[in-house]
């Protein structure tokens, strides 16, 4: 048998791959195309594998073998492989004949590839773009594109784990978000937050888990995980068409073909619902856009499914836009936890009274400063909020200031293990109860009551709670009038040297 192939050899030849694009397009843009060729490379290798397999089962019996297929999980026509595209990499074409595999890929697929209004996953990319250069350019990219890739084998028997597809999807994503900069939120929630999410809100076998602003579902994955099991269920939807792709993408990539991924816009047209009725879940998990401006406030009164009963967040801020729906679609002991600009904290006016509401409501649960420079796009400091449906009797808040506990990068700040391992850690004890009222560690957690926070006028801003103040270390007086009487004597001296060596040149 040949030598398995492991997730750094995969890593580093779909990361060579995106040098045919580096220098032409963008790589907000130049992402799908290899995300999309990745895709495709391994659903054909896999339906390759797979018809062999079953021409030796048959002895050869090829009419059996295309009934069997037809019960996998692509259907892949011979004119939409990998391979096929590959043999006719030098034609005059090849960038035509690229989208025609893909929309019939999409065709063939329909159930699992298109939206519910039957727009295709592969809509919004075109390999015979002329973003890509004139024909000779193009074509020439192309066929260096389908050569790297022809390199890999993905076949699930060549593969050292089965992961190893999913994680070279999100490594790509990642080292994307990276080079597309400020861009780059708009898909892509680094790695330790969403695993730090994921934990804070670890779901239970069964559970329903939702991200309705999921990106490329890499956050929605993470959440899937922390369960231990496979017995949970996943939904997401995301406004942006291309990024719903790449989520789609993704959760087939990581074996999770029944996530439910809807495209639009969760606030101004929600799609996971049951009948007239939002969709609730055990878990929600979300990074909305930072205070977005045009969120849906015109049409936030008129709201069919009451999302928005505590109050209207202003039209430029939608940041309480988004967590009014997320505590909407928690069934009566769901949680959720959401990524927020710290203005959330103590801002005024309707959000505010939308704050004071839900913390009169008793849904507030923990409230976690992150360091700064963490998020692709934006260098500010960000918090995580923490809702539980199921709080009890606690109407206790905890207050974590994680921002000095990072690990310092050249072009952002990473979340270390231990630093997710001691957040987690403080609200495993808070919410079982372990942590009393007050200071649980100085400078770091504090337990407020709800008296506290009303005396505070429901202001939740992180130093009100934890003390971070570091005093300065005391000034030796004596000492520092000594060194002045040094520095000012060396002074003398110096002054007395100067004027000897310009007397010299005087004489």
């Amino acid at each position: 048998m040949s030598q398995k192939i492991n997730q750094k050899e995969i890593n580093q030849t779909v990361w060579k791959a995106c040098d045919t694009f580096r220098g032409i397009i963008d790589p907000s843009q130049y992402k799908d195309y290899i995300l999309t060729m990745l895709f495709l490379k391994y659903i054909s290798d896999v339906n390759k594998e797979k018809r062999a397999d079953y021409l030796q089962k048959y002895n050869g019996d090829a009419t059996r073998t295309d009934r069997a297929l037809k019960m996998e999980r692509f259907q892949v026509p011979e004119h939409c492989s990998f391979d096929y595209l590959f043999d006719n990499r030098s034609e005059a074409n090849v960038g035509e004949l690229i989208n025609i595999a893909l929309a019939d890929l999409e065709e063939a697929n329909r159930e699992k590839l298109s939206s519910e209004d039957g727009s295709g996953i592969f809509r919004n990319i075109d390999f015979n773009s002329s973003n890509l250069g004139d024909v000779k350019d193009k074509n020439t990219r192309l066929k260096n594109l389908l050569g790297d890739f022809a390199e890999l084998d993905l076949s699930p028997s060549h593969l050292e784990r089965e992961d190893v597809i999913g994680n070279a999807y999100e490594y790509l994503i990642a080292n994307f978000a990276g080079d597309a900069g400020k861009k780059a939120g708009e898909f892509f929630t680094p790695s330790e937050v969403s695993t730090l999410l994921a934990k804070l809100t670890k779901s239970k076998e069964g559970a329903r888990i939702c991200d309705p602003t999921c990106g490329s579902g890499s956050l929605l994955i993470k959440a899937g995980r922390e369960v231990g099991s496979n017995n949970f269920s996943l939904y997401g939807q995301e406004a942006n068409g291309s990024t719903w792709a790449l989520a789609v993408m993704n959760m087939f990539l990581h074996g999770f073909d029944n996530a439910t991924i809807r495209w639009g816009d969760t606030i101004r047209n929600p799609k996971l619902k049951e009948g007239d009725q939002l969709m609730k879940f055990d878990t929600v998990v979300a990074n909305p856009p930072f205070s977005l401006d045009k969120w849906g406030a015109d049409m936030a009164s008129g709201d069919i499914y009451n999302r928005f009963w505590r109050g209207v967040p202003s039209k430029s801020k939608g940041d309480w836009a988004f967590i009014s729906h997320m505590i909407e679609t928690l069934n009566e002991t769901g949680k959720a936890g959401v990524v927020v600009p710290h203005g959330v904290l103590f801002r005024g006016s309707s959000e505010g009274k939308i704050r004071e509401k839900t913390i009169e409501d008793n849904l507030l649960e923990a409230v976690i400063g992150l360091p700064s420079n963490l998020f692709f796009g934006t260098g500010i400091p960000a918090a995580i909020l923490v809702f539980n449906k199921d709080k009890g009797k606690n109407t206790d808040v905890l207050f974590i200031d994680a921002s000095k506990h990072f690990e310092s990068g050249k072009n952002q700040n990473k979340l270390r293990d231990t630093d997710i391992a001691k957040i987690v850690a403080t609200y495993d004890k808070f919410h079982e109860g372990i942590l009393q009222n007050g200071i649980c560690e100085d400078k770091y957690s504090y337990v407020a009551t709800v008296e506290e926070i009303i005396e505070n006028d429901f202001n939740l801003n992180i130093p009100r709670y934890v003390d971070t103040f570091e005093e300065e270390a005391a000034i030796d007086i004596k000492a520092v009038q000594q060194e002045i009487a040094k520095l000012e004597l060396d002074l003398q001296n110096v002054q007395k040297q100067m004027n000897v060596y310009l007397q010299e040149l005087i004489d």
